[in-house]
């Protein structure tokens, strides 16, 4: 995949740690007033994995294929046939439109074609962040990951690109949704991977775990091996967006470095925004698109493979 996007010298790329991160990682200082609703658009509070409603089920059963087969072997064997990035180019923008054709079957939340979600999600950080490109970016690009769904990216199965992520090689954290189905995954009696850090040593740093596999780690693999431009940050929010046990209820924090608590403060605003901007109002794409496409031509991210995204 190859996304080439062209970077300016003023487009601010770099994180300020002085924008309105609260020394509480867990609090948001916001300027737009965004407010986060208290229902989703079924009427449900949000991530509500027991609530009664027509999605129930298929989330449910979802969730069971994804932790029966989401082994240690498993993940390194997709890591090794995707991380070659060689198959299709298309643009970025191209990418997101692909996504019209999906709807995440993990998300009891919504049920509307993901660049919605994308366009939602972006929208609201860039009336709250105005001056931080990087992450009205970041909320664009942050599920594209999900083309892994199509014929052109190897038509993956929706356990296999969607849904919360964990680590691999280490034992299985029942702050998990529907924990239950790991005892069926063959890591779950593996002494090498049962075990709370299992192959990893304290503290070594989330770059070195080996996360599920999906589009966070599919897309993270892509920025990172083409020498993406985005910040640290962004690299941290696009492979870790997923991550509920972590960033919602703190697990797996002894695998943690002092780099992962930093990015972990972004990634909370981030969540904020990826969570609660989902909603069944639609976004003016024809509208906001000569924005995107602007910072799409600003920002470099190189990504070669299954036929990414080449910026023209």
């Amino acid at each position: 995949m190859t996304i080439a996007i062209e970077q300016p010298q003023h487009i601010g790329i770099e994180v300020d740690d002085k924008s309105k991160v609260s020394g509480d990682t867990n609090e948001l200082v916001l300027d737009g007033g965004f407010l986060m609703p208290e229902t989703n658009s079924f009427g449900q509070t949000f991530r509500d994995y027991d609530a009664e409603s027509e999605r129930k089920k298929s989330v449910e059963e979802f969730y069971r294929m994804n932790h029966i087969n989401q082994s240690y072997d498993f993940v390194k064997t997709m890591r090794e046939k995707y991380g070659k990035l060689n198959r299709v180019e298309m643009s970025i923008w191209e990418c997101c439109e692909l996504l019209n054709e999906f709807v995440d079957e993990s998300d009891p939340d919504l049920d509307e074609p993901q660049i919605e979600h994308l366009l939602q999600t972006a929208e609201a950080i860039r009336r709250d962040y105005p001056d931080q490109d990087w992450l009205h970016l970041t909320g664009l690009i942050h599920d594209l990951g999900k083309v892994l769904l199509h014929e052109k990216f190897g038509g993956l199965p929706q356990w296999a690109v969607v849904g919360d992520t964990f680590p691999v090689g280490c034992a299985y954290d029942e702050s998990n949704v529907h924990f239950k189905y790991f005892k069926e995954n063959p890591d779950y009696n593996n002494p090498n991977y049962n075990t709370k850090n299992g192959i990893y040593p304290e503290g070594c740093g989330l770059n070195n775990v080996m996360m599920s596999w999906g589009h966070d780690d599919y897309m993270y693999l892509v920025a990172k091996e083409n020498k993406s431009t985005l910040p640290s940050a962004a690299l941290f929010i696009i492979r870790y967006h997923s991550f509920y046990p972590l960033h919602k209820c703190g697990a797996y924090t002894h695998l943690m470095n002092d780099e992962d608590k930093e990015n972990l403060k972004w990634l909370h605003v981030f969540n904020k925004y990826d969570l609660y901007s989902k909603s069944k109002v639609r976004i003016d794409v024809e509208k906001v698109k000569p924005y995107y496409l602007s910072l799409i031509e600003k920002v470099k991210i190189i990504i070669a493979h299954l036929g990414f995204f080449h910026i023209n």
